[in-house]
């Protein structure tokens, strides 16, 4: 077992809230204890804890999801804010130095940011996933985390998605094509 590191994605207000404007709703809603419970854990073990949250701008006509999805995770709304006990998870715990928040533009937490560089710098191997949407941003980081050679876990209760199908598909293929361990 190698060095690791939990990558907590997009939990955010606009992607599990019922008022959210791209929420996965109650699947999302019901991982809630278990994903803060995990992250907790992680930032009292001193393990690296990355919080990789979506960020969009207003009127943005050139970004990909633009012409996909409505807008969601607006710089500056409330729609950005972690949601629930996770939240106060991060507030409590933000100035350690095994805490790490990151502003992410694409569905992958490695497009565009610094992230592999940290993990690399660490000498983390094995990256954890949890948070939403399991068949978008939890699929897209995970290929990328293959593609640059660490193990990957994805806690099952951990994710959720506002497609059911999508969900069940994107954990076969974690496992069956990443070769990713599903705890």
């Amino acid at each position: 077992m190698g060095k690791k590191a939990l990558i907590n994605i997009d939990y955010t207000y606009d992607f599990v809230a019922d008022g959210g404007a791209l929420t996965c709703g109650k699947p999302g809603q019901e991982i809630e204890d278990t994903l803060v419970g995990i992250t907790k854990e992680f930032i009292k073990q001193g393990e690296y804890t990355v919080f990789a949250i979506d960020l969009h701008e207003e009127g943005d006509r050139l970004h990909p999801e633009t012409k996909l999805f409505p807008p969601h995770n607006i710089s500056g709304t409330m729609g950005r804010d972690l949601y629930g006990t996770l939240k106060e998870e991060y507030e409590t715990n933000k100035n350690l130095r095994n805490v790490y928040y990151i502003d992410k533009t694409r569905y992958s937490a490695f497009a565009g940011t610094d992230l592999d560089i940290r993990l690399r710098e660490r000498d983390i191997t094995d990256v954890y996933l949890v948070g939403v949407c399991t068949d978008i941003c939890i699929l897209h980081t995970a290929i990328d985390a293959y593609n640059l050679g660490y193990k990957i876990f994805v806690y099952e209760n951990a994710v959720a998605s506002f497609n059911s199908a999508g969900h069940e598909w994107a954990l076969t293929h974690f496992k069956g094509s990443l070769g990713a361990t599903i705890l």
